[in-house]
């Protein structure tokens, strides 16, 4: 687990948004780090905690090859419809194209907005917490190492992870500082 990392600069009024980062075509995890720094380069979203990188088998389409995930816990003081345009952005900019994409398939990099405080939304563009997160082993291993103790949609992250399978998830080691 990383310790507290800060980048950009704090605000009276945040919120703490947890957000997933997937992907499975390309270095993904160069492409996690270049994503991060986008993510903060404004000071308008701050990084709080960052969970090891995890190699994951595919999930929904599994002809493919394996996934990398990683969460993360941010400060922001973006509302979270302006947080989404911020992630969407990053993506299209480091390779995503949604349109040309099967769901499930091979991507460069999917970055989820799981939570955002403890705001429920059900909107065709974001749903709020993230609906699929707590049935997504891929999901709960990374954000249980930052987050155990946290409580969404009733349940605790470390229970929730308890009760799925995570066969053929292993955490990578941690990269080699520059």
């Amino acid at each position: 687990m990383s310790a507290s990392h800060w980048c950009g600069t704090a605000t009276a009024d945040v919120a703490e948004a947890l957000l997933a980062l997937g992907g499975n075509v390309g270095d993904v995890r160069s492409t996690f780090e270049r994503a991060l720094a986008m993510l903060c380069e404004d000071g308008r979203v701050l990084l709080k905690m960052r969970s090891s990188d995890y190699a994951t088998p595919p999930w929904g389409v599994t002809e493919q090859p394996p996934f990398v995930n990683s969460c993360v816990a941010v400060e922001t003081d973006l509302a979270p419809e302006a947080l989404l345009g911020l992630v969407q952005g990053i993506e299209q900019a480091l390779g995503r194209r949604r349109a040309a994409e099967s769901r499930w398939g091979p991507r460069t990099i999917d970055i989820d907005i799981l939570t955002y405080d403890d705001l429920t939304l059900d909107r065709p563009d974001l749903r709020l917490p993230h609906p699929y997160l707590l049935e997504r082993a891929f999901v709960l291993v990374p954000l249980a190492e930052i987050a155990p103790d946290r409580v969404i949609a009733g349940r605790r992250l470390r229970d929730a992870l308890a009760r799925l399978d995570t066969t053929g998830i292993s955490r990578f080691p941690p990269r080699a500082a520059p």
